[in-house]
């Protein structure tokens, strides 16, 4: 058995940062080796967005990992701690989410999450499932346990309170409900990313304090975009979301460095940690080159999100267009009511979709990835005509062009 646990343990450690304790992961896996009896690990998701991207599935992997070693995973959506809002990682009181927006960003996550986790065997859970039933003296009573001084040891709360940033009294609910979550469901391991660690401690506290046996926690690292240097997110333009088109998607992990790819073939893949080292080692010595390395992590990434067929005809278009310089097959087409005769590259990016704000416009235009007709403008001031001519090809980045038309009403 010693053996089998040593290979779990190997399985289940690849890519995390903290396990604590391993000792104790190790006593529960053999634990439920022996009695039959799977292990409780939950995830918790606030929904703060309507989409998920390759970011969020690096925990999502990890539960796919319990789920086939046949433990019991919990994809828990935090519908009650929604209505705090996460303050983790913020510098400032994050605003609330009403209800309804709480209710459209569950229903695309039960969508997206069954392309990674077996449907059958996760179970969907909402911590207003228990949240919600707590009176005022369960809230005092639970606030009773965990000290000021302890909410103070997190990194953002403290930097916060040095800086005499304010800190509503309400967030520091959050940790202590996210805690409450783990002692409602009897976990054995709970995950999350590193900033989630704080939160998942408390976890283990409030377990102890509730004379329960403490959960094991297990953080997995932030993955950065396709910038290298931010962590993955909708906002700053640098992401890649699960339900990304196969064409979109190969285009965009192509456009990641040769060093970041290792970080994707280690968290965004099932393959072992041995098996990425010997592929670098080949890249390395020059038996296989860079870019058929990223080619190989696209085509495995897309298959897994969408098939093999269609991860075959992206890398097709892939080489057809940046290797050969040819347009794509398909340009999509824009129709845009223009504000007058001209109208500012920022605002046009925006109103393409080709941008999801004016800043992040503006930075693909200083950044020089900007394109129209095949010209790269800089100038954020640059005006477009939109009189006296049929339309207009706007290329941003490497893999996006369209193809834009002006209203003319």
């Amino acid at each position: 058995m010693s053996s089998e646990i040593d290979d779990q343990l190997s399985y289940l450690m690849k890519g995390c940062v903290d396990v604590v304790p391993a000792e104790q992961l190790a006593e529960k896996l053999r634990k439920s080796r022996k009695t039959g009896k799977p292990l409780v690990v939950k995830v918790g998701f606030d929904p703060s967005a309507p989409d998920l991207h390759l970011g969020h599935t690096v925990v999502i992997r990890k539960m796919r990992h319990f789920q086939q070693l046949g433990h019991r995973v919990i994809f828990l959506i935090g519908d009650f701690t929604g209505l705090i809002g996460d303050p983790t990682g913020k510098k400032s009181t994050r605003p609330q989410l009403s209800p309804e927006e709480i209710e459209a960003n569950a229903a695309t996550y039960r969508r997206q999450i069954f392309r990674l986790l077996d449907a059958d065997a996760t179970i969907i859970d909402f911590n207003s499932r228990w949240l919600g039933k707590l009176t005022s003296a369960d809230w005092i009573r639970l606030a009773a346990k965990v000290t000021v001084a302890q909410m103070l040891e997190r990194d953002d709360f403290r930097t916060r309170y040095e800086n005499q940033q304010p800190i509503a009294l309400h967030e520091f609910l959050y940790p202590l409900a996210q805690a409450y979550d783990s002692v409602a469901l009897a976990v054995d391991v709970e995950l999350g990313g590193t900033d989630q660690l704080f939160n998942l401690l408390v976890g283990r506290h409030l377990m102890r304090e509730h004379g329960m046996d403490p959960q094991v926690v297990m953080t997995l690292p932030l993955l950065e975009g396709l910038d290298g240097v931010e962590k993955m997110s909708k906002s700053l333009g640098n992401y890649v979301a699960v339900e990304d088109d196969p064409t979109d998607m190969f285009g965009k992990l192509m456009s990641i460095s040769d060093d970041l790819m290792w970080k994707y073939w280690l968290l965004l893949t099932d393959r072992s940690a041995e098996e990425i080292d010997a592929e670098r080692d080949k890249v390395i010595d020059g038996t296989v080159h860079p870019m058929d390395a990223k080619k190989a992590l696209a085509a495995t990434i897309v298959t897994e999100f969408h098939s093999a067929d269609a991860a075959e005809e992206a890398r097709r278009e892939f080489e057809r267009v940046f290797s050969s310089g040819h347009l794509p097959q398909e340009i999509p087409e824009v129709v845009v009511d223009p504000p007058g005769e001209a109208m500012l590259l920022s605002k046009l990016l925006v109103a393409a979709g080709l941008a999801t704000s004016n800043s992040e416009a503006r930075r693909l235009i200083e950044q020089g990835g900007v394109k129209i007709e095949g010209e790269a403008l800089r100038d954020v001031k640059s005006e477009i005509p939109t009189t006296g001519t049929a339309s207009i090809l706007i290329q941003v980045g490497k893999r996006r062009f369209t193809r834009v038309s002006f209203s003319k009403d």
